[in-house]
């Protein structure tokens, strides 16, 4: 019963307030990429690199909101697996109605849509070969069950793209929730916001939510305010705990991104510390880069169903083809011409890795089509495997480059 009265208040939530909020006029200028779910960190990090584009590829967005998820995924199965397709699951008819007008407006046919909760899905003709579920798990009664029913819908090989909240990074999101249980125990979640919006501004400097760097507050839109403040159900995980999760629903964890901000080695600079962080788990580190960090305020995973790690994420072969994500080749090129380092920022922590300025000539020649091992024989590089090594780690740290292999002949 108490299941049921939490799944009623969170639809109420999502048919007053859908969100993230977007317009679906907004599809005919661009399409809306992240992760999870961009199908080549699917492959990379569920399929080992080596999906076959020629074969059905069945999705499921459980809880797929406004469509994020969902429209991107449908648009790259269009564009490179003929027999993909994407069904959407959602429980707000307000939020799945923007989702079915961002299709439309892309005339993507490759979707169905489906209205109910994931703990008690529709028939949907499982097993599916890949599931999304960002921003989800931490919204139900019980995440535990929710996550397992999920698993039950996966094929064996199959795998999931997760985000979860992070607990550290959302320091003073919970402590003002609580303020406004007192403050504003009515149901109406409009009503509420303006209590939200004024508590803000009158709440003093010292606030933790005010003084987390991380998070906006008083500038976000009406959905994104109550779903960063005003939401039924609500809870964060640290890495431990989201791996437990993930464990207990008999899945395997396989990355969690960006992989760079999980590292140990991008926030210690002590040689005796660093080494002792080599000798922790994978798991360990991870946990021990969040509490250094502090600023990890959503943990985005994929996982794997009866696949092990180290076969499920693509490997450094020669016959792996390079994909760059959000970066060009030619740019990039240039760039390390004139300064051999790859350099980005966590949420206000610089990262830097210094690269051989030799490697310029072989980032060149990254076009999505050349496997490694051509790379190496067309840049006549001396050092090159050292070199493209530390380059492909930068740019994999950074989620910005990814393999894919060949599929296995039929």
């Amino acid at each position: 019963m108490a299941d049921q009265d939490g799944k009623d208040r969170v639809r109420a939530h999502y048919e007053a307030l859908p969100y993230p909020t977007r317009d679906p006029a907004d599809e005919r200028n661009r399409l809306i990429t992240g992760s999870p779910s961009h199908l080549d960190e699917i492959n990379h990090y569920v399929f080992g690199g080596r999906l076959d584009f020629g074969k059905p590829f069945r999705a499921l967005v459980a809880g797929g909101g406004t469509g994020d998820a969902a429209i991107m995924l449908a648009q790259h199965l269009a564009e490179h697996i003929p027999l993909g397709h994407v069904d959407y699951l959602d429980l707000s008819l307000a939020s799945q109605a923007v989702a079915r007008a961002r299709a439309e407006a892309r005339r993507l046919t490759n979707i169905a849509f489906h209205h109910g909760s994931l703990t008690e899905p529709p028939d949907l003709g499982a097993p599916f070969d890949y599931i999304d579920c960002c921003g989800v798990l931490h919204h139900l009664p019980d995440p535990e069950a929710g996550l397992r029913t999920l698993a039950g819908l996966l094929r064996p090989g199959g795998g999931m793209g997760i985000m979860v909240y992070g607990a550290l990074g959302r320091t003073g999101v919970y402590p003002a929730q609580a303020a406004l249980r007192a403050l504003a125990p009515e149901p109406d979640v409009r009503r509420r916001l303006s209590v939200a919006r004024r508590m803000l501004g009158d709440a003093p400097e010292t606030n933790w939510l005010k003084r987390n760097p991380f998070l906006s507050s008083l500038n976000d839109d009406d959905s994104a305010l109550a779903d960063l403040l005003l939401h039924p159900i609500d809870r964060a995980y640290t890495v431990p705990e989201a791996a437990a999760l993930i464990d207990q629903a008999g899945l395997t964890l396989t990355a969690l991104l960006a992989p760079a901000r999980y590292e140990p080695a991008t926030y210690l600079k002590d040689k005796d510390l660093m080494k002792r962080a080599a000798k922790l788990s994978w798991i360990e580190a991870c946990a021990l880069a969040e509490n250094l960090c502090g600023n990890l305020k959503i943990h985005i995973a994929y996982v794997s169903k009866g696949t092990p790690r180290d076969a499920a994420v693509a490997q450094l072969h020669d016959d792996a083809v390079p994909i760059l994500l959000r970066t060009d080749a030619a740019a990039l090129a240039a760039h390390l011409r004139q300064r051999p380092e790859i350099k980005s920022t966590f949420d206000g922590i610089p990262v830097i890795y210094p690269v051989d300025p030799a490697m310029a000539g072989a980032v060149a020649l990254i076009d999505g089509v050349r496997n490694i091992g051509e790379l190496r024989e067309q840049a006549g590089v001396d050092g090159f495997d050292r070199g493209f090594r530390a380059v492909y780690r930068a740019l994999n740290g950074l989620n910005l480059i990814l393999l894919r292999h060949p599929a296995p002949p039929s």
